[in-house]
């Protein structure tokens, strides 16, 4: 039982630290973009919880895979094929689900010629590197299949939240209807995108930290944080959740 109390505070501690930080990328979006404050969400705690659930979603599918080390040769076209692969699915599955709010051959007209620019001098900076270093020629391409797999993890968590929400506690908390790329105006490419550099972000930054800081903790006061923050955070959900 004891090990069982650790181990869940473990898990809703490292819930809580990633629905905070939800909710401060949330929060200060609006502030810098819109220039006001909004608590996002739908409790009144400084808490997402989609993004702590996401994030420890993540980290049971992905905490083992990314242990391993997959070397690849040539890794710049490694990346350029699953980013090509990655956007014809996208783009695919938009053509068949989606109004045609915008023309992709529109987009394409307006940026195409800025995209290929870019592209062809990344690839000739890559290059000239690989040359130049032998240890490039032959990398650990891990944090690249990581990357790409929580775009579709978190991109299939976001369609699933909105429609639950939507169809059950008959809220929308986003809506990409206007935003160009999106599926039903619950998820769009931008978002999608943003969610996989931070994903990664954490997963090698925030995480490690977490790793090496919770079990230093006594169990008897993990049990108590555990408790002074899930107690106000269930009522709070209860009250403007469940009973709203």
């Amino acid at each position: 039982m004891k090990k069982f109390c650790e181990k869940f505070s473990d898990y809703y501690l490292t819930f809580c630290v990633y629905a905070l930080i939800g909710w401060l990328y949330e929060v200060l979006w609006y502030i810098i973009v819109r220039h006001r404050f909004v608590n996002r969400g739908v409790l009144i705690g400084p808490f997402l919880p989609i993004y702590g659930f996401g994030m420890l979603i993540l980290l049971i599918l992905l905490k083992e895979f990314m242990k391993k080390k997959r070397e690849k040769k040539e890794p710049l076209y490694f990346a350029i094929s699953t980013i090509t692969i990655t956007s014809f699915i996208y783009t695919t599955i938009i053509e068949y689900t989606t109004p045609k709010i915008y023309l992709v051959s529109d987009y394409l007209r307006q940026y195409g010629i800025g995209l290929i620019i870019i592209n062809i001098l990344v690839m000739i900076m890559v290059r000239m590197l690989m040359k130049k270093n032998k240890k490039w020629q032959e990398i650990d391409t891990t944090i690249v299949i990581v990357f790409l797999l929580i775009w579709i993890i978190t991109t299939l968590l976001e369609y699933i939240s909105h429609f639950v929400m939507d169809k059950y506690f008959h809220t929308i908390l986003w809506d990409y209807s206007t935003d160009f790329l999106n599926i039903k105006a619950r998820v769009n490419w931008d978002a999608s995108r943003n969610f996989a550099i931070g994903g990664t972000i954490l997963l090698y930054t925030i995480q490690p930290l977490l790793n090496k800081y919770l079990p230093k903790i006594q169990s008897n006061r993990k049990t108590l944080i555990t408790a002074i923050i899930g107690i106000p955070m269930l009522l709070d959900f209860i009250l403007h959740v469940i009973l709203k």
